[in-house]
């Protein structure tokens, strides 16, 4: 027993005269151990906040395209194309979800799951018409497969509709200008 005594005394004799500080007591050792913990457990939590925050702009980024979607949804692959993205939502919504869960995030989660009602919402205001559930004008029923129209003029965009409502509009003024310089040459 006096031996170990000896044996400890000499370690920290040692210690001493290479110029190193006393060895830390196992209380000052869990302390930083507890602080070292802490601080990688920050480290952890603000990167969880950045991979969290990412991944709901890329959600609600695909939510705004969604707002201002370009391309025909009323039937056929449009309309699939259309509830496709629709679906990605809410899966992009379940993966922000699981991601805020996990590293408990409750304001992120609790956007992630407005985002998944609000997917679920869109996918049920664009199937529930179809399946017969929601009233529809009965002239005009929204259906799945479009109508086969052969001789039909193709469809045009919301956007190409105003190109071209602009378009007469600019050879209407141009007409009515020429006209008027034609009539005061007289």
């Amino acid at each position: 027993m006096a031996q170990d005594d000896w044996s400890v005394q000499l370690k920290k004799i040692e210690r001493e005269f290479d110029g190193l500080p006393p060895e830390p007591s196992l209380a000052m050792k869990k302390l930083q151990s507890e602080e070292e913990r802490r601080a990688q457990e920050r480290v952890q939590q603000r990167a969880a906040m950045i991979g969290g925050g990412a991944r709901l702009i890329l959600v609600f980024a695909l939510f705004a395209a969604l707002i201002i979607w370009p391309y025909e949804r009323e039937c056929g692959v449009g309309f699939f194309e259309y509830l496709g993205v629709e679906v990605v939502i809410v899966v992009g919504g379940l993966w922000v979800a699981f991601t805020t869960w996990r590293y408990r995030l409750p304001k992120m989660h609790t956007l992630s799951l407005l985002i998944i009602l609000t997917g679920l919402v869109l996918i049920a205001g664009e199937l529930l018409p179809r399946i017969g559930y929601a009233a529809v004008d009965p002239k005009h029923p929204p259906q799945f497969s479009c109508p086969d129209t052969q001789n039909a003029l193709p469809r045009t965009s919301a956007v190409e509709q105003r190109v071209q409502s602009a378009t007469r509009s600019m050879e209407a003024r141009w007409q009515e200008r020429a006209a008027a310089s034609c009539f005061s040459a007289d």
